[in-house]
């Protein structure tokens, strides 16, 4: 979907390619003796948000089948355990593929009951490709510079145009990383993790992943569920749609949450007066989009920018008053300047969305088979479009490149499992990013599992973001490996009801937060946020955690 608000979207295959086996049971013989590995050497590089924090490097074999050849560097964090029980590594994912999971080391440990938190050394890691591991890739900087054409074709000349930018993305990602692209996928980062594990001397791992994390850790699961000690995934992937089908899930779910926005701000008429029938706003929201196409607000925000901006509004309600007045300024008050300073703060790409942008399409390209038809993007995308118009062409842009990808896929790994301990998953009933089928389907696939439901929910990323029901669930998992169970047949474990929805927080005509807003990482007006992330998922993440699923970022993915 967008640079900073798509990462974290996962999306679905349609055709086969390349197979990719997973062993049903503990790997072991037959896989290449690992190399060993020196101890971790951490070093302080504490913030003043989290003064524990540490640093270490880890090298791995870029192609795992060769432990001999050439070796990547993964960055990594610690917050070290200060209990006398100590419970293993925590480590813990925030989803992209292509989002940074450094920080998310001190998010973990300071949200966690500190009577958890004590009992584990919290790692944070950035994935093969991303951040501060080597190399961290950027195909082509700048792609999503603005002022981009229109994401929904005007004619055949535009579309065209926009083929061919996804194609010369694709090319320049295969020229500059020919040697590199094989190995930045899925299975290759599961693997990775394994490295982790074995240089922290641990037996096995617990694990907690969000969004395209979830997957990750499926995945994992499914390599070696031997060394699976807790594992809980918030935000759940839905494991039959990897990739292409997926993303056009998402498009359906995300033009319902935009949906919901139109209608929460007709519900607020009295500060935004943008009407009180939510088809009228959203109305008003489409004119406002078909006029950024003759003057992009500020020189920056046309039609795709502001689908860009609009776009975390689907993964957190928490940005809907801040988004809500800018809509406002712009409509009713002809004063631009609002959309321009929210496009910069929730949609433009910088230095990390570009690196976070290039992982997300090397991962998902290589991971499965993509249509390489364009004809058949083509129809997909404009039978989607015609019944939810509002991110179906910036998405299928999004992951275009896809369609001309220089290395061969994958095939998806079957992530069925009936030999891990209880695995908590927990899913919010409208989220957009990673719709609730997705978590349906993954407790289905295994076995044991127990489903904890937000209802009514429209967040992505659940956990850690303020609802007590949820958080109580996981610092009790994670504290005791105790997961709730239903009773008789129940497909649900346990029901948690979703957060009040966001009270209207007028904002200044120059963008000014009002007191008390909370930032995409949960910290409130006046306090420092964090470095930005790479890209969506997405969608984009630490926030809380889930409000910044799309900035971790990012995607949901």
């Amino acid at each position: 979907m967008t640079p900073r608000a798509g990462m974290l979207i996962a999306a679905g295959a349609l055709v086969a390619g390349t197979v990719t086996v997973l062993p049903a049971a503990p790997a072991g013989a037959g896989e290449p003796a690992p190399r060993p590995l020196p101890p971790l050497a951490w070093t302080g590089c504490a913030t003043k948000a989290y003064p524990k924090l540490q640093c270490a490097t880890l090298k791995v074999p870029l192609n795992h089948d060769d432990p001999a050849g050439r070796s990547i560097t993964l960055a990594l964090t610690r917050v070290p355990h200060t209990a006398s029980t100590f419970q293993g590594p925590l480590l813990v994912n925030p989803g992209g593929p292509g989002g940074s999971g450094r920080a998310m080391a001190g998010y973990v440990a300071a949200s966690l009951p500190p009577k958890v938190a004590a009992e584990y050394d919290v790692i944070g890691f950035d994935p093969r490709g991303v951040g501060k591991s080597e190399p961290a890739l950027d195909c082509e900087p700048g792609h999503f510079a603005p002022v981009r054409a229109d994401s929904v074709p005007t004619g055949a000349e535009a579309e065209r145009a926009a083929v061919d930018r996804a194609r010369s993305f694709a090319e320049a990602c295969g020229k500059k990383y020919a040697d590199v692209l094989p190995y930045i996928d899925t299975v290759s980062t599961a693997r990775d993790l394994d490295a982790i594990r074995a240089a922290l001397g641990a037996p096995q791992i617990n694990y907690l992943g969000y969004s395209y994390g979830t997957y990750l850790g499926a995945v994992y699961a499914r390599l070696h569920p031997d060394r699976v000690r807790r594992m809980a995934l918030d935000s759940v992937v839905n494991p039959h749609g990897v990739w292409y089908e997926d993303n056009i899930s998402q498009d359906y779910a995300f033009d319902t949450r935009h949906k919901d926005f139109m209608a929460w701000v007709a519900r607020q008429d009295a500060v935004y007066k943008l009407g009180t029938d939510p088809a009228a706003v959203e109305a008003a929201w489409y004119r406002m989009r078909d006029a950024l196409r003759a003057a992009p607000a500020g020189g920056k925000v046309g039609p795709g920018e502001l689908e860009d901006t609009f776009l975390p509004g689907g993964y957190y309600n928490g940005y809907w008053p801040r988004l809500a007045n800018a809509f406002s300024a712009y409509v009713n008050d002809a004063d631009p300047a609002p959309l321009k300073e929210a496009y910069e703060r929730y949609g433009e790409a910088d230095a990390a969305a570009d690196n976070g942008y290039s992982v997300y399409t090397s991962v998902q390209c290589r991971d499965a088979a993509w249509p390489r038809d364009w004809n058949v993007w083509r129809k997909d995308s404009w039978d989607v479009h015609a019944k939810a118009p509002f991110s179906t062409w910036n998405n299928a842009w999004y992951n275009a490149p896809c369609a001309f990808w220089p290395v061969e896929s994958l095939t998806p790994p079957d992530v069925t499992n009936d030999q891990l301990p209880p695995v908590l998953i927990l899913q919010a009933t409208d989220d957009a990013a990673t719709p609730y089928e997705g978590g349906v389907a993954l407790h289905r696939l295994v076995r044991g599992s127990s489903l904890v439901v937000e209802q009514g929910g429209g967040n992505h990323g659940v956990t850690l973001g303020g609802n007590d029901c949820l958080d109580d669930h996981l610092a009790t998992y994670l504290a005791t490996g105790k997961v709730p169970r239903a009773e008789g047949d129940a497909e649900v474990d346990a029901v948690c009801e979703a957060l009040p929805e966001p009270e209207p927080e007028p904002l200044t005509a120059t963008g000014k937060k009002a007191q008390g807003e909370k930032a995409a990482d949960g910290r409130t007006s006046g306090e420092k946020a964090p470095e930005k992330r790479a890209g969506r998922a997405g969608i984009p993440l630490a926030e809380p955690v889930g409000v910044a699923l799309h900035g971790l970022l990012g995607h949901v993915r």
